[in-house]
């Protein structure tokens, strides 16, 4: 596969008005998009958006550019980011377009794209846009002109797939739920949900103003989650991100799940129900290892693929598994959804509340995480400490002594220039020492 000039692993990202995310560049993706898809045998594609007041500008860019490709345009307004994958699907699109960057903060924004199918766009359609960007921007006859169109039913379609994902025979009635949407894409989508299904719920988050999207609230801020259920009494809590495909959960303790201890709970109802069919579950090398090891004394087997949830999609699909994730919260069961789906995902653990009968708090106790210890230490442009010697002892002597009660990790940042290393062990002190003592020894080797 070619090297990617524009696209990383999810998208196209960045401050709102550098080299990418601003108005010019995004006229010539929409016009290189859909010259690319044109040639796949269609005209249509939907294009949806979270909260940020950037979405508006961005959005009216891609709609120029792709109307110049002579691409029809579906506006979807602000939808999560899975709806727009399942609407996608639905609308028999060619394409999917979201405008958002997720979890950042309002002044970043990005792009990315939905196959027909709902998954994300394959290496080589993004390798063939942006070898179009190189192409001198040209616009098709008037007549030929893509039309732009409002989807006004998009939000009450999502809501609806979101509630057949839920047993029928199943009601959330009697449980009181805190929803904390990060003033995103799942404002009106969300509470709805739970609401219809029968829970009592308490909205968090739910007042976007184009500036707040993640300020101090969702997925990445759980104190806000947390201080709202134990104010209120709550059952538990759900705590969505910006744009909807990650989750974190709340007990009615204040004790926060993360997204290894929420595919934990999918992947061991999955297979008390029998809907594992012999399959495993991927992780990802930052997984914690308590999660390897609650799977493995299930007879669950276990992989791991490189961070993000694009690689744990790659994975799945390579074994022929549905369920993964990540600890960020994106939780991934191809068996309902073709992508990370907070809501969704969320649904899947009250399903396995409910089935068991127990709390959220007592259905987590089957997982127990590894002590963690991460350091980040910056490194000299240039120098590449991980293949000094050194570093690989330091490495090899924490490995050996931890055995089988520990794991080492070495990566570097995607997107800063900072090694970061990370330690697991089962006791908190181990975790700490050998962290330190191979953090010493990638500093010295950049120094």
């Amino acid at each position: 596969m070619s090297e990617r000039k524009y696209f990383g692993t999810d998208g196209i990202r960045g401050r709102v008005g550098n080299s990418t995310v601003n108005p010019e560049f995004v006229i010539k993706l929409g016009w290189a998009a859909g010259k690319v898809l044109a040639g796949h045998g269609t005209n249509n594609v939907l294009i949806g958006k979270d909260t940020r007041i950037s979405g508006y500008m961005l959005e009216s860019a891609l709609e120029a550019g792709l109307s110049a490709a002579g691409i029809n345009i579906g506006l979807l307004g602000p939808m999560p980011t899975p709806a727009i994958a399942y609407l996608t699907k639905t609308f028999r699109s060619e394409a999917g377009i979201v405008i958002s960057a997720s979890h950042n903060p309002y002044y970043d924004n990005g792009i990315k794209f939905f196959s027909a199918n709902g998954f994300k766009l394959d290496d080589d359609i993004e390798v063939s846009i942006e070898k179009m960007m190189d192409e001198e921007m040209t616009c098709v006859a008037s007549d030929k002109l893509g039309k732009a169109t409002r989807i006004d039913d998009a939000a009450g379609r999502y809501i609806e797939f979101c509630k057949g994902t839920f047993p029928s025979d199943l009601s959330l009635k009697g449980l009181k739920i805190v929803v904390d949407c990060a003033h995103g894409a799942t404002y009106h989508i969300a509470p709805n949900v739970l609401r219809e299904l029968g829970a009592d719920v308490i909205e968090v988050g739910t007042s976007p103003d184009g500036l707040n999207i993640n300020d101090g609230v969702g997925a990445t801020s759980m104190q806000a989650t947390r201080a709202k259920v134990l104010e209120t009494g709550a059952d538990l809590g759900f705590a969505l991100d910006g744009d909807g495909d990650r989750i974190m959960m709340v007990d009615n303790e204040g004790g926060v799940l993360d997204g290894d201890e929420l595919v934990y709970i999918i992947a061991r109802d999955a297979l008390r129900s029998g809907r594992l069919n012999g399959g495993g579950v991927v992780g990802t090398v930052m997984s914690n290892l308590g999660l390897e090891v609650a799977l493995g004394n299930l007879g669950i087997p276990f992989a791991r693929s490189k961070v993000g949830d694009r690689y744990v999609m790659e994975l799945l699909l390579e074994k022929g598994w549905t369920i993964g994730g990540e600890s960020s919260g994106h939780v991934l069961n191809l068996s309902v959804a073709s992508t990370g789906d907070g809501i969704i995902s969320g649904l899947q653990v009250l399903t396995s509340m409910l089935r068991a009968d127990m709390s959220l708090l007592e259905l987590r106790k089957g997982m127990e995480k590894f002590p963690q210890r991460l350091i980040n230490v910056t490194f000299t442009a240039g120098t590449d400490p991980l293949s000094e010697q050194t570093v690989k002892d330091s490495v090899l002597e924490a490995e050996k002594a931890l055995g089988s009660t520990g794991r080492v990790l070495l990566r570097k940042s995607g997107t800063e220039p900072v090694i970061r290393v990370m330690v697991e062990a089962n006791k908190s002190s181990d975790a700490n020492k050998w962290a330190e003592y191979i953090a010493e020894a990638v500093g010295k080797a950049t120094a």
